[in-house]
């Protein structure tokens, strides 16, 4: 398991970067936009592209960003809880997250594909779709065995918290 959870990782990482790249585009062109504005020439569909790349750039960091524990977590009630039952508290958690974000992938796939099939374009630089709908879904395909990995490790967790108290019962 852990070679598997290494790949992802590092792979999680890389997408990252792509994230990080799109906000560094998208405040490059906000700010040449409002540069050129002063001069009465904006930039065509500067609004548009920011909110495409703004939607890889939250799908892309999904992944990395859940890795790293980073996404906020209201668990002052949870800690109150012993120990195994925050663990099967979190692998529910996971095992949710996984199922919600594997129909999201599903969703954004099928949505893509009907953007795809329909020609859909953004409507000032006229600009396809179906390729930053893609994006989404393949960051939030890449979320679900994060999570997965995540269940499987709150899991493995409360077992042992179950296997401990076996053997105190038994000694």
């Amino acid at each position: 398991m852990f070679r598997i959870e290494k790949t992802f990782i590092g792979f999680a990482k890389k997408i990252n970067w792509i994230a990080a790249g799109a906000v560094l585009a998208m405040m490059l062109l906000t700010t040449a936009d409002i540069v050129l504005r002063a001069f009465r020439r904006p930039i065509p569909g500067t609004y548009e592209i920011v909110g495409l790349m703004g939607s890889l750039a939250v799908s892309f960091s999904l992944a990395y960003t859940s890795i790293e524990k980073g996404h906020i977590a209201v668990d002052f009630l949870v800690n109150r809880f012993s120990a195994p039952v925050q663990a099967l508290i979190c692998a529910t958690n996971a095992l949710t997250a996984t199922l919600l974000f594997a129909v999201i992938t599903w969703q954004s796939i099928l949505y893509g594909t009907d953007f795809l099939l329909r020609g859909e374009v953004s409507m000032t630089i006229q600009m396809p779709i179906y390729p930053f709908v893609y994006g989404v879904a393949a960051g939030c395909g890449l979320l679900c065995p994060v999570m997965l990995v995540d269940f499987l490790s709150a899991l493995r967790k409360y077992r042992s918290y179950g296997n401990r108290q076996r053997k105190i019962t038994k000694a």
